[in-house]
């Protein structure tokens, strides 16, 4: 193989391939684990462990041949395993010549810990809804379709898959965030004890609304959308959680934000980059608390360094941006939230790394 460089200093054109090789290595292992959530094949496994690809297919009315190629390929990526002594075999007579390369008797499992990233809503790690998002059609396709054009979108125009999707994806940053994140807050987990108002902007259908309630129940929470159907799936999904008497949704802008009463702290759980007007909102945040009050920012830390550009991730924040970019905008470094906020004349600034996909900045009012 050549070893032929593009530049004297440059790498090695063999030592470049690899690269390359690992992105289709990386999309191929996306591919199978979109494609084994929405067949039910992951959940099937974690309900049925040692299960067979001809099991598998059975218990969901597949095609056994297809499942084994599929199980073959969550090997591959390391979502599941054989089960120990389960070396490859031959093609296996009974399914005619057509089963996988390792036998039709292979059993397989989960690898540990994938039924709490990919099967549980309820752990902050789970990372099922990222797939779904960035499987979606406005993530990828509709950018490639409008790169000449460079039209925008807006939320209404998405389809409802890709809005559920996102929510999805978002729960475990409110999961995050209630209680473990804002208890990193000097101060405020004390004070949430003991009860305040406390206002989620950009509230979405409403998650974060009914897991702030439950966390906090001496406190009184106002959610805050401009979008009408979110608003009242929001407002549902409290009435549902039995927690409509300390909960209300209203449905504004942020940038016309007003209250009826200050708070003690306002949160906004990554959607502070998407403001129209990012300094307009933060001043309406600034005259809705009261003195001393918090303000904490839950969003993505976007990359400032091309090395921290180039990790895992910051390429997934990279994806991102192809949709961001259709509702004109960015994600923002995190850095950029102390100066937002120190513009705004908010005080004691500082900021928690809960992932490397999630951060919080927090300050108070004067």
């Amino acid at each position: 193989m050549t070893t032929t460089t593009d530049r004297q200093t440059g790498p090695a054109l063999a030592d470049q391939a690899p690269l390359l090789q690992r992105l289709v290595a990386g999309y191929v292992g996306h591919r199978t684990v979109a494609i084994g959530l929405r067949s039910g094949l992951l959940r099937t496994l974690a309900d049925h462990p040692e299960a067979t690809a001809g099991e598998l297919a059975g218990e969901l009315g597949l095609d056994a041949f297809y499942v084994s190629v599929w199980c073959r390929s969550a090997v591959a990526a390391g979502v599941l395993e054989r089960s120990p002594g389960e070396p490859p075999g031959a093609r296996d007579a009974a399914d005619g010549g057509l089963a996988a390369a390792d036998g039709a008797a292979t059993r397989y499992r989960l690898a540990p810990h994938m039924e709490t990233l990919l099967l549980d809503p309820s752990s902050p790690a789970w990372m099922a809804g990222v797939f779904e998002v960035t499987e979606a059609p406005e993530m990828f396709a509709r950018f490639e379709e409008n790169l000449t054009s460079g039209r925008r979108m807006w939320w209404d125009e998405a389809g409802p898959g890709f809005i559920a999707a996102v929510a999805d994806a978002g729960v475990p940053f409110y999961t995050r965030l209630v209680p473990g994140g804002l208890a990193q807050v000097p101060g405020l987990a004390d004070r949430l004890a003991a009860g305040c108002h406390v206002v989620d902007t950009a509230c979405g259908a409403g998650a974060g609304l009914v897991r702030l309630a439950r966390t906090y129940p001496e406190c009184r929470i106002t959610g805050v959308d401009g979008d009408r159907l979110s608003v009242d799936r929001a407002a549902e999904r409290v009435a549902t959680a039995g927690v409509a008497d300390r909960v209300r949704v209203v449905c504004s802008p942020l940038e016309e934000m007003t209250l009826e009463d200050t708070a003690e702290l306002v949160l906004n759980n990554i959607s502070m980059h998407e403001c129209r007007d990012i300094d307009r909102v933060t001043e309406n945040v600034r005259e809705s608390l009261a003195p001393g009050g918090w303000f904490v920012v839950s969003d993505f830390p976007f990359p400032d360094s091309e090395e921290e550009l180039r990790t895992a991730a910051g390429r997934i924040m990279s994806g991102i941006q192809f949709f961001e970019a259709q509702i004109d905008d960015q994600l923002l470094p995190r850095r950029a939230y102390d100066a937002l906020l120190t513009r705004h004349g908010f005080t004691g600034l500082g900021s928690v790394r809960l992932t490397p996909l999630h951060a919080l900045t927090y300050a108070r009012r004067a």
